[in-house]
């Protein structure tokens, strides 16, 4: 072919369609890239020097200008393990039930998935209305880190049932087909074979609800309340560390540094967490999927 005709060809509309395309997909992957990246490394920069020992472990002062977020990380662990406590096991069971007890139901089904659907996407402001109507004032516990955990688990329900419902929906029928032929019921097959297959798809579920949990302020506004000393009890009021950083960012004149070193405290936990999780989930689906083979043998 002589250099007119490659030319001609280069100059094609379709040449010209492709190159147009993959500067435009170009262009979207690095504004993405930077979208994530920016604001990290803001917070990374200005909050990197705050991280000290006496950062950790010493309580707030001065509206929170000075001292540490030590009680603000001990509240911030006992909402988010409650939250996780009242709402992974109705998640995880609930999700058993859908997929696998109720598999071939044309009606449940459906309506309960558009229910948690529709939960999911509820504003948190709704969650943080409801809980201060019903945990805070009809159950009588007030401002407490108790009512701001189980707030929490009813906003992270829907997503963890959601999620842990695709993991399992996921799993190939060749695996029940399995069970069936070994005479395992399914009871069995759920515990020896669903469960230990699906966990990679559970530990993504877990790490999206745990990571919305860490990172929620309005929910926690409206029922945990604003105290920044150490938490004697489930009773008393707490502030999680997300609260803490609306709190220093916007109330409190001179505050923008701890706010800083506050945000940067709470990316490394949601980062060793996942990090963290995805693991020792790793390790168990070996550990199980290495019993559960066997007993089946």
């Amino acid at each position: 072919m002589n250099a007119p005709s490659r030319a001609r060809r280069g100059n094609t509309p379709a040449v010209k369609d492709e190159w147009l395309s993959s500067l435009i997909v170009h262009f979207t992957v690095v504004v993405a890239v930077l979208a994530l990246i920016l604001p990290i490394a803001h917070i990374v920069v200005h909050g990197a020097p705050m991280l000290t020992p006496s950062f950790l472990l010493q309580g707030p002062a001065q509206g929170g200008r000075a001292g540490g977020i030590g009680p603000i990380l001990v509240s911030t662990a006992m909402i988010v393990g409650i939250s996780l406590a009242a709402a992974l096991p109705i998640a995880l069971g609930t999700a058993i039930l859908l997929s696998e007890f109720l598999r071939g139901s044309k009606v449940v089904v459906p309506i309960v998935k558009c229910s948690l659907d529709i939960l999911a996407g509820v504003p948190s402001v709704v969650f943080g209305l409801f809980g201060l109507a019903f945990f805070c004032r009809w159950m009588g516990l007030g401002y407490s880190i108790l009512a701001g955990g189980l707030t929490l688990g009813c906003m992270i329900l829907p997503i963890l049932t959601r999620t842990f419902c695709s993991a399992i929906d996921q799993i190939s029928g060749h695996y029940r087909t399995a069970a069936i032929a070994l005479g395992l019921n399914r009871t069995a097959t759920v515990w020896h074979l669903t469960l230990p297959v699906a966990i990679r798809g559970l530990t993504a579920g877990l790490v999206l609800g745990l990571t919305r949990a860490l990172a929620e302020t309005a929910v926690l506004l409206f029922t945990s309340g604003y105290a920044d000393r150490m938490p004697e009890s489930v009773l008393d009021s707490g502030r999680s560390v997300s609260v803490h950083i609306y709190e220093l960012a916007t109330n409190v004149p001179g505050g923008q540094h701890a706010a800083y070193g506050s945000a940067f405290v709470l990316l490394l936990l949601l980062a060793l967490i996942s990090l963290a999780i995805h693991f020792t989930s790793d390790r168990l689906q070996a550990k199980l999927l290495g019993t559960s083979l066997s007993i089946g043998r």
